[in-house]
C-alpha cells in the first residue's frame, strides 16, 4: 500500500507514519518540515496554509491518504480537491467534538453535528473539525473515512495530560485525585487509532466511526493507580470528594488532565463505539499505555513537547498543596 500521511511527525500522525512502516507500506509525509521525519519515508516538503503551498503533491499516487490536520478547513477542501483523481482513499482524523454539546452518554455517530462549512478559516476546534469532515467528503464521496477520534493517549503525546500526570505521579508524595474513583474513562491510543486507520482504508471503509475506547474501558482509579506501578513512585494518591475540589476553583479536564464531570463526561467518556469495534478496532490493554508513554518520557528527559496552539495543563503545586491540607 502507498500512504500519503498529511503531517506524519507529531503524535496520531506519527504514530500513523510508524504504524504503517511497521505493516510494510510504502510512505511518504507532507509536512512544514520543522521536524525530522520519520526514518525511512520520503518527505515532501510545503505549508499547506500559504499560496502555492500544496506545490509538493501535484504529482504522484497513493492508495490512502491519512489527514490530521486541525486548523482551516479549506485547507483540507484545498489538499483533498487537489488528491481526489490521484488517491483511492481518504482518511481525515476529526473529533467526536463534532458533535453538538450536550451529546447524551451512548450517543454514536448520528448524534446532531455542530455547523461548518468547507470554506471556513481557523475558528473553534470543533467548527474546524467538522468543516473539514465536509471538505473531504465533498472531494472523495463514499471513499472518505472520518475517524472521530475522543481522547488521544500514548507516545509523542503533546498535549500533555497522560504526561502531567504521570511526572507528578513520578515526584510521590501526597497527589490530589478526584473522585468517583471508578469513574469511567473512555480514550484511545494513539498507536490504536492508527491501525484501525489503516486497516479501514485496506478495507475501503468510508463515512464516519467513533474511534475510542469503549465506555468505561478504564477508570480514573486505575489509570492513576496504573502511573503509581509504572512510575515505581512513593506517590500516595488522596482520592477527594468531587464537591471539594471544585469548590477549590479547580478545573476538571485542564487542572486534572482526563477527569470530567456532568454533562462533559458524558461528552467526552460515553460515545458508543460498536460502529468501529465492528470493523476492527482493538484496544491495547491500560498498562501499555501508560508504560510506554513513561518509558517515551524518561527516553526525552521528562520534559513533554507541547503543541504552541493549545494551552499548558495541570494542577499547580501551590492549590494541590491546599486543598490536600484543608
Amino acid at each position: 500500500m502507498r500512504l500519503l500521511v498529511l503531517g506524519g511527525t507529531e503524535f496520531v500522525g506519527r504514530a500513523v507514519v510508524e504504524e504503517a512502516r511497521a505493516l510494510g507500506w510504502e510512505v511518504t509525509t507532507f509536512n512544514r518540515g520543522t521536524h525530522d521525519p520519520v526514518p525511512g519515508v520520503t518527505a515532501l516538503r510545503g505549508d499547506r496554509s500559504a499560496p502555492d503551498g500544496l506545490a509538493a503533491l501535484a504529482h504522484g499516487e497513493w492508495d490512502t491518504v491519512i489527514d490530521t490536520w486541525s486548523w482551516s478547513p479549506s485547507a483540507v477542501r484545498d489538499s483533498a480537491s487537489l488528491l481526489a483523481g490521484r488517491a483511492g482513499h481518504y482518511v481525515y482524523v476529526s473529533s467526536r467534538s463534532v458533535h453538538t454539546f450536550p451529546a447524551p452518554f451512548g450517543a454514536d455517530e448520528n448524534a446532531p453535528v455542530v455547523t461548518g462549512s468547507a470554506d471556513d478559516g481557523d475558528g473553534d476546534y470543533a467548527k474546524n473539525k467538522a468543516g473539514a469532515e465536509l471538505a473531504a467528503v465533498a472531494a472523495f464521496g463514499d471513499r472518505a473515512l472520518l475517524a472521530r477520534a475522543g481522547l488521544i493517549l500514548g507516545p509523542y503525546e503533546n498535549i500533555g495530560r497522560l504526561p502531567w500526570w504521570l511526572t507528578r505521579i513520578a515526584r510521590g508524595g501526597p497527589v490530589l485525585a478526584p473522585e468517583p474513583r471508578d469513574l469511567g474513562v473512555q480514550y484511545i491510543d494513539a498507536r490504536d487509532l492508527a491501525v484501525w486507520c489503516l486497516r479501514a482504508a485496506e478495507q475501503g471503509l468510508g463515512g464516519a466511526y467513533n474511534v475510542v475506547s469503549p465506555p468505561g474501558f478504564t477508570t480514573m482509579r486505575e489509570l492513576l493507580e496504573t502511573c503509581v506501578k509504572v512510575t515505581g513512585s512513593d506517590a500516595e494518591l488522596r482520592w477527594t470528594p468531587e464537591a471539594r475540589v471544585l469548590g477549590a476553583g479547580i478545573e476538571p479536564w485542564t487542572d486534572l488532565p482526563i477527569w470530567l464531570t456532568g454533562e462533559l463526561h458524558d461528552f467526552m467518556h460515553g460515545a458508543d463505539v460498536s460502529r468501529a469495534v465492528a470493523a476492527g478496532l482493538r484496544v491495547r490493554p491500560v498498562e501499555e499505555t501508560v508504560a510506554d508513554t513513561w518509558a517515551w518520557l524518561r527516553s526525552i528527559g521528562g520534559v513533554a513537547p507541547m503543541r504552541p496552539d493549545r494551552p499548558a495543563v495541570g494542577l499547580d503545586p501551590e492549590t494541590e498543596a491546599r486543598v490536600l491540607a484543608g
